[in-house]
């Protein structure tokens, strides 16, 4: 009998097994379809639509994966189509790449904390877009999680230091722009970090150095500044990439069982320190495009494993000891645009086949590899004893000065125990005549504060214009491919181009008559690439090609820029899409980084830049809408070449100059930004015939932008009405100067701004 009851309740378990089972089952797939619901049925998923049985028995693909274990799902991983190179994303669903405008990333993150067993959870490249909500820590048990190539914004969620086990956070190549927390030395398991092409400011966590257990480090392409921390502690650290971000320390101390510690593209300065003979794993290392100086260290181009060492553009300076040794698997050495001297040391020959090595733009002792002058370096080491020459000299006059004020206090001092009455009156006189009441004009101290910034944005110290050849540019471009090509003016040909390190890059090619002096073209280049400026864009370097010698223009010169992606002012301004329309305030931020840097090259360097064949079409728009004026100072690098053309007829000077004016030039920007894009040339006309009707409410409706009309109040409009036929007065002396221009339109932005805060008060109140 007893038998009977222990088989009857075997039976009833296994019965219950089965029903719960079945039931664990049943939910799963539910909350599946729920998922692919959120996601708007990716073609990942497909796969479900007829799919009667166990999700744990899902055959994988190479999109998508599920996992099981006793039956729980413990692993989703989902790759979908939807990559996130979309430049100037705005936090708004965009069509065919995004996620639709239903689409909640709340929910997601909801139904997707109901999986309460998954430690694997990858969604890549699936449109998601939004704010990640802080709930999502709620999936305490994730040990990976991968959210790559979306569209998330915002903040990193504190919260999700609470998910205690994770051992991976890859966050890579969305759009998050607040600071990186502070709180996640909590994620005391975490192996791998990586928060690569995001937005993310501030400063690098200090609290990072205190999970013990990291490998790996990636935060690259961000716009994170300040000071690198100490990594010492980190020593199961492998990789520390932390390229294209604003770092402006010294280097910081790195773990000796580092292998690849990629820094290039910051601001680091100081020298490499000596410290980097200890780390005898590393294999990569790139300090590319800092500002660092000195002399390298021989220890570094020995160390026993290192493979890929790249010291490019810096300021590094002095001489390689000629019996320096190198590492037998160093196979790439880039030391090219610094300011070293010497020989090139023999294992730097480049004679081996097995060594890859480029040196150019120094000032080494070789011949024929487009080596600098070693005046232009000697010039560095200079500069660099000066200052500690006037370093010491300071200190010495600032110690004599300190002994003889201290002579006079004790002699003050005597004198007043002997004198105490008396000189107490007389030091009271004194004092009234010492220190009058501080009095300075407002106007100087305006001055002092802007000479501060001419030294800020000055070219002292600047690198010298990168001479690239012509097979590099030919590279670039796929030998100036009509895909590449990207337009053409009077100034020249412009191609886009990408260079050897995926760097994109413009490339303007000019034709100039072969009487043309060419080092007198080299000053005036190297003068350019001097200048920088946030809102110019910057002149890389340059090659000259002689050409055929039957040819006039012998010689073609090709001018390397920095790409900026967004396109044209022009182009914004008669854009058909409703949504992409430039609001009035947006107009106005443009306007004033355009007379920022118009401004500048006036006033802020010597000698001043003038004839900036100003236009809507040489103002260019970076992804987040930052204004960088091109072609500037093309009338100064061509200026000879049109003199020897004139010859042969063409404008006089004084008709040049009028209407190369920059103000005049400024003023119909200023135009076109009020009524939009006027059909080139017919600028002056539009003028004469349409000016007047400004001064009228009737008038400017039928004229001005509808767009400018929406979204700008009457007393801001009006500002910009005023400068505009100042700047296009016919009369030259009439015109105002760029920082009466400056100031009228910062205060235009302010008048709107006030009106935007009053307009959103009065709807939510």
């Amino acid at each position: 009998m007893g038998y009977f009851y222990l088989l009857v309740l075997v039976l009833f378990s296994r019965s219950c097994f089965f029903q719960t089972t079945k039931g664990l089952q049943a939910y799963q797939t539910q909350l599946f379809l729920q998922i692919r619901k959120h996601l708007e049925y990716p073609s990942q998923l497909q796969v479900l639509d007829n799919y009667s049985g166990s999700l744990c028995d899902l055959a994988a693909t190479a999109h998508m994966m599920i996992s099981c274990q006793d039956n729980f799902v413990t692993e989703l991983k989902i790759r979908g189509d939807k990559l996130a190179n979309v430049s100037g994303f705005n936090g708004y669903a965009i069509h065919n790449k995004t996620l639709s405008e239903t689409f909640s990333i709340n929910s997601l993150v909801t139904t997707l904390t109901r999986l309460t067993s998954l430690r694997v959870l990858s969604l890549v490249s699936l449109g998601i877009w939004g704010p990640l909500p802080d709930k999502i820590h709620r999936l305490y048990s994730l040990e990976l999680l991968d959210l790559s190539s979306n569209f998330m914004f915002g903040s990193i969620p504190p919260q999700i230091s609470r998910m205690v086990k994770l051992q991976t956070l890859t966050l890579d190549g969305n759009y998050f722009n607040d600071t990186i927390p502070d709180t996640l030395d909590s994620l005391s398991n975490l192996s791998v970090l990586s928060l690569r092409g995001n937005h993310l400011k501030g400063q690098f966590p200090s609290s990072i150095c205190r999970i013990s257990s990291l490998t790996d480090i990636a935060l690259c392409h961000n716009k994170l500044s300040g000071e690198l921390p100490d990594f010492s502690s980190l020593t199961r650290l492998r990789v520390l990439d932390v390229r294209e971000n604003q770092f402006d320390s010294q280097l910081p101390v790195m773990p000796r069982g580092l292998v690849t510690a990629l820094l290039g593209k910051n601001l680091f300065s100081g020298e490499i320190p000596a410290q980097v003979g200890i780390l005898t794993h590393l294999q990569h290392l790139d300090l590319s495009f800092n500002h660092l100086s000195g002399t390298p260290p021989s220890a570094l181009f020995d160390l026993p494993n290192i493979s890929y060492l790249n010291l490019a553009s810096n300021m590094l300076s002095g001489s390689l000891p000629e019996q320096i040794t190198c590492g037998s698997k160093l196979g790439f050495v880039d030391i090219s645009s610094n300011k070293l001297v010497g020989k090139l040391p023999s294992c730097l020959d480049n004679t081996s086949d097995k060594r890859a090595v480029k040196f150019g733009g120094n000032c080494l002792s070789i011949e024929g590899h487009q080596q600098h002058q070693s005046s232009y370096c000697k010039e560095a080491n200079t500069r660099k004893t000066g200052r500690k020459i006037a370093l010491l000299i300071a200190i010495i006059v600032g110690s004599i000065l300190l002994l003889v004020i201290l002579a006079f206090g004790v002699l003050f001092l005597s004198r007043r125990c002997f004198e105490w009455k008396t000189l107490e009156t007389q030091t009271r006189k004194k004092a009234v005549q010492e220190n009058p009441t501080t009095g300075v004009s407002p106007d100087i101290l305006a001055n002092a504060r802007f000479i501060s910034e001419v030294m800020k944005l000055g070219t002292q110290g600047s690198p010298v214009s990168r001479l690239f050849s012509l097979e590099e540019l030919e590279e670039a471009t796929n030998n100036f491919d009509s895909s590449m090509f990207m337009g053409e003016s009077p100034a020249g040909k412009l191609y886009k181009g990408r260079l050897e390190n995926g760097t994109y890059v413009a490339i303007r090619s000019l034709n100039l008559l072969k009487r043309y002096s060419i080092q007198n073209l080299k000053v005036r280049l190297d003068f350019f690439s001097k200048l920088h400026h946030p809102h110019l864009v910057s002149l890389l370097g340059h090659c000259i090609d002689g050409g055929v010698q039957d040819d006039p223009f012998a010689n073609k010169v090709f001018l390397v820029y920095e790409y900026v992606p967004n396109g044209n002012y022009r182009m914004h301004l008669s854009e058909s899409c409703p949504e992409k329309v430039l609001k009035w305030s947006d107009r106005l931020a443009i306007l004033i980084d355009v007379a920022k840097a118009v401004h500048f090259l006036h006033t802020g360097v010597i000698p001043g830049v003038y004839n900036n064949r100003l236009k809507t079409n040489n103002i260019l728009l970076d992804e987040d809408r930052i204004a960088k004026l091109c072609d500037y100072g093309m009338s100064i690098i061509l200026e000879y070449n049109e003199k020897l053309e004139a010859k042969g007829g063409g404008l006089k000077s004084s008709q040049r100059q009028t209407l190369e004016d920059d103000v005049y030039n400024f003023g119909f920007i200023l135009l076109e930004s009020l009524v939009g894009p006027i059909v080139s040339g017919k600028g002056e006309t539009f003028l004469l015939n349409e000016m007047a009707s400004f001064g009228s409410q009737d008038g400017r409706k039928r004229i001005v932008d509808p767009a400018v009309l929406m979204t700008s109040s009457q007393e801001s409009l009006s500002i910009i009405v005023s400068v505009t036929r100042k700047c296009t007065c016919p009369e030259p002396s009439s015109r105002p100067s760029f920082e009466d221009v400056l100031w009228n339109l910062q205060y235009a932005a302010q008048v709107q701004a006030t009106a935007d805060a009053d307009q959103k008060s009065d709807s939510t109140s």
